[in-house]
Order: C-alpha cells, then sequence, then structure tokens
C-alpha cells in the first residue's frame, strides 16, 4: 500500500479545495506544509514536490530554518548516473496495450510531464516521483548490445518492440549519449520491427535508419501531441518540443516515407478535451493516417503532483477537472483494471470517445493499420570461439 505521509498535505489541499475556500484554500494548506520547492530552485520543472520515495523508511520535506535572507538559488541540474542493466527487452502480459515488449533506455524523464505515468517507478531507485524524476536519470549504455545479444538468443522469436512507451528515448539526454540512435541501428541490422512514441523532434536525426527501415515495413512512430496551446504546454511538459515543432517532424517524416501517427494523449477532461478535435484535425494535415488517445492516468503519486501543480497553475479549474477525472473512474483518483484504465467509464468517456471517432472518420484517420512485418528478421549467428590449439 502507498505510504502518502509526505503527500498528506496535497490530500488535505484537495479536500479543501472542494470546500469553502476552494482553490485558495487548497494552496493554502500546501504553503504552510512548506512541501513546495523554492521556486528559483525548480526553474523550468513541471512538479514543485520532491518527497521521499514511498518505500523510504525516512519521510524527508524542506523546512525554512527562519532566516528572510534573499539569496540567489541556483536552479536544480539534470544529473545522469550509468545503469548496467543485465537485460534490455521488457516483458508484459498486459491485455491492454498493443505489445508485449519493450525497450527503455533511459529511467527518468527530463522532459518532466507533469501526468507522466512513469513517475512512481523512481521509487524503485530510492528517489521521488517528483522533482527527482525529473533531474536525477539514469542511462543505459549498453543498451544495444544487450539488444544484439538478446536478439540473437537461440529461439527468439520477433515481434514489435516498442520504445517510449515508458519514457521518451529521444529526451534532451539523448543528444549526447545517442542510446537511441544505437538501437536502432541494431534493429536496423537485425531486420527488427520497432513502434516509436516521443513527443521530441530530435528524433529526426535518425530519419536515414528511419527511412531505411520504413522502406521494409519495419516502423511506425507515434508522436505525442497533447495540446495546441503554447502555455500550457510549457508548464505541463516543460522540457519537451514546442506543439508546433511537433508537428512539423510528422511532416517531415511522413514526406521521408517513416509513417508516423498522432498520440492525443494524455485527455485531460476540462483542461485540454476542448482541443481533441483541433489535435486531430493539425496531425492530419501535417500527414498523420493513424491517431489514437488516451485518457489521464494517476496511478500512486503521480495524483498527488498532479494535483498541486494544477492547484498551482489553474487553480479555477481544480474542482471542474479533478470531478471529471474522478467521473471516469468510479469516483477515485484513478481505475488501475484492465480495460478501463487507459479510457475511463462513465457519461464522460464515452463522450470524449465518441467525439474522437467522429473526428477520426472524418479525417480518414486510421482506415487502415500498418502491420510492421517479422518475415524479414535475419538472426545474427554468433559463433562459438575456436578452441585453442595444444
Amino acid at each position: 500500500m502507498l505510504d502518502v505521509s509526505g503527500f498528506e498535505a496535497v490530500s488535505v489541499a484537495d479536500m479543501a479545495a472542494f470546500g469553502v475556500g476552494r482553490a485558495d484554500a487548497g494552496n493554502a494548506v500546501i504553503e504552510r506544509a512548506g512541501l513546495r520547492i523554492d521556486h528559483r530552485l525548480r526553474r523550468g520543472r513541471a512538479s514543485a514536490l520532491n518527497p521521499s520515495g514511498r518505500f523510504e523508511p525516512v519521510q524527508k520535506a524542506p523546512v525554512h530554518d527562519g532566516w528572510e535572507i534573499d539569496e540567489e538559488l541556483p536552479a536544480l541540474k539534470t544529473e545522469m548516473q550509468v545503469e548496467r542493466a543485465r537485460t534490455i527487452i521488457t516483458r508484459n502480459t498486459s491485455p491492454d496495450i498493443p505489445f508485449d515488449r519493450s525497450i527503455n533506455p533511459y529511467r527518468g524523464c527530463e522532459h518532466g510531464c507533469v501526468y507522466c505515468f512513469a513517475r512512481p517507478s523512481h521509487a524503485h531507485m530510492g528517489l521521488s516521483a517528483g522533482l527527482d524524476f525529473e533531474t536525477k536519470l539514469f542511462a543505459k549504455p549498453d543498451a544495444a548490445a544487450l539488444l544484439e545479444r538478446e536478439l540473437s538468443a537461440p529461439g527468439y522469436v520477433p515481434k514489435v518492440i516498442a520504445i517510449g512507451t515508458n519514457t521518451d528515448p529521444y529526451q534532451p539526454a539523448e543528444r549526447q549519449w545517442r542510446i537511441m540512435r544505437e538501437v536502432l541501428e541494431v534493429l536496423d541490422r537485425f531486420n527488427h520491427p520497432v513502434g516509436i512514441v516521443t513527443k521530441s523532434s530530435l528524433i529526426l536525426r535518425d530519419i536515414d535508419i528511419l527511412s531505411r527501415m520504413a522502406a521494409r515495413g519495419l516502423v511506425k512512430v507515434r508522436m505525442s501531441l497533447t495540446t495546441l496551446d503554447r502555455r500550457l504546454a510549457r508548464t505541463m511538459e516543460p522540457r519537451a518540443a514546442t506543439p508546433s515543432r511537433r508537428l512539423e517532424a510528422i511532416k517531415a517524416l511522413n514526406e521521408a516515407g517513416v509513417p508516423c501517427g498522432v498520440m492525443t494523449a494524455p485527455v485531460i477532461p476540462g483542461l485540454n478535451d476542448h482541443e481533441l478535435e483541433r489535435l486531430l484535425d493539425s496531425a492530419a494535415a501535417a500527414g498523420a493516417a493513424e491517431a489514437g488517445y488516451v485518457l489521464l492516468r494517476l496511478p500512486l503519486e503521480v495524483a498527488p503532483v498532479f494535483k498541486e501543480w494544477l492547484l498551482r497553475h489553474y487553480p479555477d479549474r481544480f474542482r471542474h477537472v479533478m470531478s471529471l477525472v474522478r467521473s471516469m473512474r468510479d469516483g477515485k483518483d484513478y481505475d488501475a483494471e484492465w480495460g478501463k484504465r487507459m479510457k475511463g467509464t462513465g457519461p464522460y468517456a464515452w463522450q470524449i470517445a465518441r467525439r474522437f471517432e467522429i473526428k477520426a472518420k472524418q479525417l480518414g484517420l486510421n482506415r487502415t493499420r500498418l502491420d510492421m512485418r517479422t518475415d524479414l528478421f535475419e538472426p545474427m549467428v554468433r559463433h562459438p570461439k575456436q578452441m585453442s590449439l595444444f
């Protein structure tokens, strides 16, 4: 069970925001608790919280020392550590996602999307799902070598590998580490199919490999497009590409023969759901032929991180947004039941689904689905070392 002691103030603030004082009262609770990290330290970051991970025996929180000194505080810098993984392909048996294997070149994500459902995974590293998730990252430089070994294993059966379903493989760190490019080079060599989800225009750097693979039916891309509102994007996804850059990337990829669709995710009721039709219009105009959407998901620590952000940036919408969220999640912040977690339930969820369906049909999206090829897979046979001569 989640130990919410580090987020207790947010729970109290949530209740206060639904009461007499509404959002002002909610924000006052969080301020009094001292949970918010100084804004000068978190410049360019989405989360303002950084409580201890839920598996930690001690909960830590910032405490004001009482000195009113106007110090110039340096902004938090992104730290990168090396993770020496033993395997790189992650398997899953979830019935509501269309793949059974994935690769994550990085752990944590500098894009810092406040709604990211991968945030709770940082607790397994003894870190916070708040600012730690955005600033303390892990790179897996052995990913390509591990992938080559796993694809060469006897009996390996090729199926589409998904990349970018947890953290973004083209986050800013990729410019330096180039792990994703090395992974693509291995997949290209093995003729192995891959599906990529990103919200970064950095993917255009690898258009040479992607276009080669696309010519053989081995790749397709989904660009994540959440909003066309630059202000909302800046606060909600502070270090991701702007909406216009993402649309330009969709266009460039499709013109290069790389099938790139759009993922309007997450759909946040009362905040960006009114943009759904415009997002699909814009993506279709850029050449997207496939589209999908996912409803906002708030598992474990994501809920308090998101709610604090909402109180801070959109206090006037807090009560409305969270009421709608709960109306689609059986009265809770989140329902993890398979078959429900991606789309929600209830009248409002049904309405979003119908709006998406009608607009996609009008634009001719999803008329056909590109099935990537697995029959071209060529495992590289590893020959045993020749025995030394005596």
